[in-house]
């Protein structure tokens, strides 16, 4: 059986250079499908000689004969599909963030549908977006997605029905995976990305003010790499998706622990007392039962480990700190 190739969308995204990290330690061939050809993030987490060893394909998601191009060109096997806007460009212009999200999505699964079982699996990034304002003491289950706030979120929707369809008429297996709060090393956009750069704030000497309280699902970036992979690799049939959980702790925790690695940030990290307007806590119960146990990094550890790199960045003059002047 020849090696699998897994193509990353999006690699040179926050959870796409995980995601390669992660494949490149198990040595399996990747090549990145990315309209940047910048990969700061992946050089955040990874020497130069790890960057090096994917094959980079720099195209838009939304060029159909591109994509699959590239799955056929590079004998793709394993499709790994993150690239997508975020909630606020969705927000600002729905019409682009249709075409990327939702669009681009259609044209990973044309791909692997016209692949003639080359692709034997999509895996998706969904996201928590998919629920509504649901109970914050509560956590939800797969089937409690609907009501949507944002385009983003019924973009993600909207995707999942999609893939059932792939699925049902074309026998195209696939699982999507809802993170909530993802936080790491190379977590520099959207929202939910505050509590991430208030722990490069604090490494600078910065103040930061993080725009959300009460409690979240805070997911180690590690740990949600690691269910990428494990799901591309998986041989579960069918369109699934499943939720990914962390730790639901409140934001005040993380400022704590922040403080706790960083005394001098005492008193710099602020944060707004509402939380935000999506569930608190996802049961992951489902994705346990079909892939096994996925790792669920302490909060103090996945914070302790992020100001570790982003320390060791920082003396190596390495660390930008742009987005934290938006």
């Amino acid at each position: 059986m020849s090696q699998p190739i897994y193509m990353v969308t999006g690699a040179h995204g926050f959870i796409g250079a995980w995601v390669v990290k992660r494949l490149l330690a198990e040595n399996a061939a990747v090549v990145i499908f990315d309209k940047s050809a910048d990969p700061h993030r992946m050089q955040m987490i990874m020497d130069d000689d790890e960057c090096a060893r994917p094959i980079f394909t720099e195209g838009d998601i939304t060029d159909p004969n591109l994509v699959s191009q590239t799955v056929a060109d590079r004998r793709i096997s394993h499709i790994i599909h993150l690239a997508g806007l975020q909630v606020p460009t969705c927000r600002a212009n729905p019409r682009l963030g249709a075409a990327v999200n939702v669009i681009g999505t259609i044209n990973i699964f044309e791909a692997a549908k016209n692949s003639d079982g080359q692709v034997k699996k999509v895996v998706y990034a969904s996201s928590a977006a998919v629920f509504g304002a649901n109970d914050q003491d509560r956590a939800v289950s797969e089937d409690d997605a609907g009501g949507m706030n944002t385009h983003y979120g019924a973009f993600k929707r909207c995707n999942e029905d999609n893939a059932r369809v792939y699925f049902s008429e074309n026998g195209m297996s696939s699982i999507g995976l809802r993170p909530m709060t993802v936080y790491g090393v190379g977590r520099d956009t959207g929202m939910t990305s505050d509590p991430t750069k208030a722990m490069k704030a604090a490494v600078v000497g910065r103040p930061f003010h993080i725009r959300f309280g009460g409690k979240t699902d805070f997911l180690y970036v590690a740990d949600c790499a690691d269910a990428f992979v494990r799901a591309a690799n998986s041989d579960l049939p069918g369109a699934h998706v499943f939720n990914l959980h962390g730790e639901t702790v409140p934001v005040a925790d993380v400022v704590t622990e922040i403080e706790k690695l960083i005394s001098q940030s005492k008193g710099s990290i602020t944060f707004d007392k509402a939380a935000m307007a999506i569930p608190s806590a996802l049961d992951d119960a489902a994705i346990t039962n079909a892939l096994g146990d996925i790792p669920h990094t302490p909060l103090s550890e996945g914070v302790r480990e992020t100001i570790e790199r982003f320390t060791l960045l920082h003396q190596r003059d390495r660390l930008d700190t742009s987005e934290l002047d938006k």
